[in-house]
């Protein structure tokens, strides 16, 4: 469901079926699929019978300084997804269980408003911590992906990116590629090596604005009951420019920041 107030209640992030969405990504090209949900391993269902298909999740994790990151954990069992989720408002204890079961993770949109304020030593811990570093998410602005890129090249990070869709239609805008793997097996080790090229396309305010109109679209053939909101509609492209300036700026000012740090001090201190 949505995490905004009220509409919690009422709207889901995403209503695209999880078979349309698998069907999708092969039709473009994808040689292996999985889905990252969030906090949640559901879609799995539909999909656990294909081979090309494996179980991912994205979950919400309470980082030390009290902030939150969105982490993406790759080839996950049923198991391992309810030990995440009792473990994920304490980010030690969460990563720690993470290494000793070899799950790879990715820190996703780091660099974005999305989630909240940011703390300055966010950035040192989930260096420390994490497999990988998102750099490119098809729904986040090109400033933001490039400041990612540019933290995961000062840190040495694997690189891994995805097309964070919300809709069918932006499904595959952004992937990971591992030339020559030939399997899942190959490919995640393949990204955990560095060896992943990251491709597609970044997202922008016109591609904001359609995904939230797709989703309203589902949300009123799913509940006619909330029709009389519809006059609300007109002040959406205002309230996601606003939004859109937002996440702008919280990229660019932490961008600077950790440029400041990484010129200054030497890679193994800065992380440290």
């Amino acid at each position: 469901m949505c995490t905004l107030p009220l509409l919690s209640r009422i709207c889901r992030e995403c209503y695209t079926p999880p078979l349309a969405l698998f069907e999708r990504l092969r039709q473009l090209g994808m040689g292996l699929v999985t889905v990252t949900d969030h906090d949640s391993i559901d879609a799995a269902e539909e999909l656990r019978k294909y081979p090309e298909f494996f179980l991912s999740e994205e979950v919400t994790v309470i980082l030390p300084s009290g902030t939150e990151a969105h982490v993406g954990i790759y080839d996950i069992t049923d198991r391992q997804h309810i030990e995440v989720q009792a473990r994920r408002d304490d980010a030690p204890r969460f990563f720690a269980y993470l290494q000793e079961q070899g799950i790879l993770s990715s820190i996703n949109h780091l660099l974005s408003a999305l989630t909240g304020r940011r703390a300055k030593a966010d950035f040192a811990f989930v260096a420390a911590a994490a497999s990988a570093i998102e750099t490119k998410n098809g729904a986040m602005p090109n400033r933001t992906n490039t400041a990612a890129a540019e933290f995961a090249a000062w840190t040495g990070k694997a690189r891994i990116g995805g097309s964070d869709s919300h809709a069918l239609r932006s499904a595959g805008r952004a992937f990971t590629e591992v030339k020559h793997a030939r399997n899942k097996f190959e490919f995640l080790q393949g990204v955990r090596s560095g060896a992943a090229s990251i491709g597609g396309a970044d997202g922008g305010y016109w591609l904001l604005n359609r995904e939230v109109l797709s989703i309203v679209r589902s949300l009123l053939r799913e509940r006619p009951a909330v029709l009389p909101l519809i006059p609300l509609l007109a002040a959406l492209p205002v309230v996601l420019l606003f939004n859109y300036g937002q996440e702008l700026a919280f990229s660019s000012v932490w961008r600077s920041r950790l440029a400041v740090d990484a010129a200054r001090l030497p890679i193994p201190e800065l992380i440290a």
